[in-house]
């Protein structure tokens, strides 16, 4: 078939990537391999993949297929359709396009997204129609971008020398890129573009007064409201379209609606937005418009007849609480990177201005480029996929950034309980899961739900789940899957894509499992308890019960909440199974966000996993309690009085106890209280063999003492006196009254007792009992001067001294002189030393 020269694209050769088509061409003849740093808006995106396909710019014909990578679907119909036009076609001639769900393939240039790349390249590693990957975007650090770029790297260098790479990125950090791509021979060439680029001038915007900042996916309507203020005054001040970039579709809509009365079209871009809004935004338009969008439009697109930007500054990152098994999206400010990417929208057709709502000291302290999603994400899938290809620890994957031990842990345990790993290596049932081309526990819920609710209604609801309703729509899941299957209700954009969904997980279903599409039960539940049934498969750790006191525990032990408007609360069913939760920063339960009102059957047949029973002896509320108890994860669902348990079980629940209240649950005696003093001082004077006596030390060895204990009032008669004795070797046992006696002997003849509480052993005693006395004996084997307190004749101290010596020839004489005027029939020698010590 001849094909004549599209009238569009002489227009097209006059982008700025033209001039870096030649090195790049001969880049990838010498090296196989090379990195495109272009800006948005140069052209690396259409014409690029059109010049190598030796489509424009008069070069020879690719050998194979050039296969273009998007990050997102959006863009690659955007990309695929655009190079069409250039070519004066329809996609699916000599451009074509694959995304979920959707494929009309090319003859020369295929776009694809790199979820659909990496399925292909588990089935078809060796990819022999494929000459020429372009990597788009590479810059943004997409989980499946980065993948798909290491498994590249693997084809090449073991199955196909003669297949070129191309990292194309609109930022000029090349560096990484270049060391991937080259391998062990060096860095790859790196080809540049100079940005056609006109001036943009910077408005600072930042709002009158200060806002909250973002909290978890919340932005402050107040905010909100100053964006929208924003944006009337770039109309105004300003000619051409206005962009404004939002982090989100629920923040797109709530500006939306403050623009109500703008006198331009208010038009919205995300990347759930329906094909022929699409089409509206990307193609030129008579009069005003004003394009609200999320990060899709960040590089990808390129929006016609902007040349203002309004920049909201915000940008949304996926966090996953790995412990808990929750994963969620919160709102972040965007990178000085992002943000300059966002400026440069307003200048890709003539000079432009862009309007950011922050301050100039602000932009200062931004993150210098966004992190990685590897670094963020749920690793479950990348864990899966790496499994597949034949390295589960993925340690010998060429990634930019390797990724973090203990999410990738958390997923290979996540693997594990669905049967996709065994032993580190990928099942029979995991590579079915791959196959699917959902997250695996969705893939899971498919397959398993399929056998227990039937293919179609596993297929819708796993749709729902992997195409996830607009929120308004309420968190009772089986009411939105109620009304998507309402005959005659308008299809709107969502409704689209869940059917479309439905009709590609039904196709992969009957390819995974041989399984026919309309086969399987007949339906004998009720929606609620068929939707749960699915949803329950793919979260079995998300099955949750309500507690007495409000709210509910889900069997991964974590609380949840329902959010305030709740349409499940009014009936407060006792079982749910949670589809989506996410938990807010400081909150210590998760907010339910979509559910399922299920029973306990459901529960416990979908998440039979978790299910155990056996012996409970805990202590609890004061005391040992033996029970036998079952449980479905960390949800108790019934307990019976456990009558003989074992003798071990119970000393292990005392020692629980005395660990919990502390060794007060014993009874110590005066003469145990002193005698574990005297062994600490020891312990601290001496060392070794004097045995510690702390609690740690004393817990160690409790058991011991335990024999036939069984609950807390057995903790009593524990002899505590020979419990602190067993711990002391027979020599050190024999020495201790002479090392650390009880009581001494004073020159009155009283034995009296030495207090070892403090930090050194004290001695009290009359003045009078102390005559003629010298010295204080010295303890531990004369390492520790004993500390003598002087108590008047009515017991209260008059002097402390360690030098008995040294206070009898200077300190006495005060002493002597305030004491013996308010005691005068008491004895008061000039020289205590001579005198004659008297007892009481």
């Amino acid at each position: 078939m001849q094909h004549t020269r599209s009238p569009r694209l002489p227009d097209a050769e006059g982008l700025p990537v033209r001039r870096a088509v030649p090195a790049l061409r001969a880049a990838l003849t010498g090296h196989g391999a090379a990195v495109l740093a272009a800006p948005p808006g140069t052209g690396k995106t259409t014409l690029v993949p059109l010049a190598l396909a030796g489509l424009a710019l008069g070069g020879p014909p690719a050998d194979g297929k050039v296969l273009v990578l998007e990050p997102r679907r959006l863009a690659a119909r955007a990309a695929a359709r655009r190079m069409a036009w250039l070519l004066g076609e329809r996609v699916g001639g000599r451009v074509g396009v694959a995304v979920r769900g959707e494929a009309r393939p090319g003859s020369r240039v295929d776009v694809v997204t790199t979820g659909v790349l990496l399925q292909r390249l588990q089935s078809d590693p060796e990819i022999a129609d494929v000459g020429t990957v372009i990597l788009d975007e590479c810059h943004e650090r997409h989980l499946d971008a980065d993948t798909a770029l290491a498994f590249l790297l693997d084809v090449r260098a073991t199955l196909r020398p003669a297949l070129r790479l191309v990292a194309a990125s609109a930022t000029a950090d090349t560096g990484p890129w270049a060391r991937l791509l080259g391998g062990a021979s060096g860095p790859a060439p790196v080809v540049e573009t100079e940005a056609a680029l006109h001036p943009v001038a910077t408005v600072w915007a930042p709002p009158p007064r200060p806002v909250p900042p973002p909290h978890g996916t919340r932005v402050d309507p107040a905010f909100l409201a100053h964006v929208a203020g924003t944006v009337r005054r770039a109309l105004d001040e300003r000619d051409g379209d206005v962009l404004c970039f939002l982090p989100g579709v629920g923040e797109i809509a709530r500006v939306a609606g403050l623009l109500d009365g703008v006198p331009a079209e208010v038009l919205r871009i995300h990347g759930q937005a329906p094909p022929a809004i699409q089409d509206a935004v990307l193609a030129p338009a008579a009069g005003r418009r004003v394009v609200l969008a999320t990060s899709v439009a960040e590089s990808s697109l390129t929006v016609p007849g902007v040349r203002v930007v309004v920049d909201a500054g915000l940008a949304r990152e996926p966090r996953t609480d790995h412990a808990r098994g929750l994963g969620s999206l919160t709102t972040v400010r965007a990178s000085r990177a992002t943000a300059g990417q966002r400026a440069g929208r307003a200048g890709r057709e003539a000079p432009g201005t862009v309007y950011r709502c922050w301050d100039e000291a602000g932009h200062d302290r931004l993150p210098a480029r966004p992190r990685p999603e590897i670094e963020l994400a749920d690793l479950t899938s990348f864990a899966l996929q790496a499994a597949c290809w034949g390295d589960p620890a993925a340690s010998g994957l060429a990634l930019p950034d390797p990724p973090p031990a203990a999410a990738l842990d958390a997923a290979r345990a996540t693997l594990g309980a669905l049967g996709a790993v065994h032993g580190g290596r990928v099942t029979a049932r995991g590579r079915a899961l791959a196959r699917v081309g959902v997250h695996p526990r969705l893939a899971r819920a498919l397959i398993d739900g399929a056998r227990e609710v039937g293919p179609r209604d596993a297929a819708q609801i796993v749709a729902l789940l992997s195409e996830p309703p607009p929120r308004a729509s309420g968190d009772d899941l089986t009411a939105t899957w109620r009304a998507l299957r309402r005959p005659g209700r308008p299809e709107g954009p969502h409704a689209a894509r869940w059917h479309e969904e439905t009709r590609r997980l039904r196709t992969a279903l009957e390819a995974v499992s041989g399984r026919e599409p309309g086969g399987g039960p007949a339906r004998k539940a009720g929606d609620d308890l068929v939707a749960g049934a699915v949803v329950a498969l793919a979260f079995p750790e998300r099955v949750a019960r309500a507690r007495p006191g409000g709210g509910y525990l889900m069997a991964s032990g974590t609380g949840a909440v329902l959010a305030d408007g709740s349409a499940l609360a009014g009936a407060r069913p006792e079982w749910l199974a949670i589809a989506a939760a996410d938990r807010p920063a400081g909150n210590a339960s998760a907010r339910v966000r979509q559910a399922v009102v299920i029973d306990e059957d459901v529960a416990r047949s979908a998440a039979a996993a978790l299910l155990e029973a056996g012996e409970e002896v805990v202590w609890r509320d004061g005391d040992v309690v033996a029970r036998h108890v079952e449980r479905l994860g960390a949800i108790e669902l019934g307990a019976r009085p456990l009558r003989d348990p074992g003798p071990g079980l119970v000393r292990a629940a005392l020692l629980e106890g005395v660990r919990a209240e502390g060794l007060g649950l014993l009874t110590w005696t005066p003469g145990a209280v002193a005698l574990r003093r005297r062994l600490a001082f020891l312990h601290g004077a001496l060392g070794a063999p004097w045995p510690a006596v702390d609690d740690a030390a004393l817990l160690e060895r409790l058991p011991e003492r335990l024999g036939g204990a069984r609950r807390r009032a057995d903790l009593a008669r524990v002899d505590v006196a020979a419990l602190l004795r067993g711990l002391l070797p027979w020599e050190a046992a024999a020495r201790l009254d002479e090392l650390a006696p009880e009581r001494v002997r004073v020159p009155s003849g009283a034995r009296i007792r030495v207090d070892y509480a403090g930090e050194r052993p004290v001695l009290a005693a009359r003045v009078q009992e102390l005559f003629g006395w010298d010295e204080a004996p010295r303890l531990a084997g004369g390492r520790v001067p004993l500390v003598v307190h002087l108590l008047s004749p009515a017991g209260r101290p008059a002097a402390v001294t360690s030098d008995l010596a040294s206070f009898w020839g200077e300190g006495y004489r005060a002493v002597r002189a305030e004491l013996r005027g308010r005691y005068p029939r008491h004895a008061w020698p000039e020289d205590p030393r001579r005198g004659d010590p008297r007892r009481g």
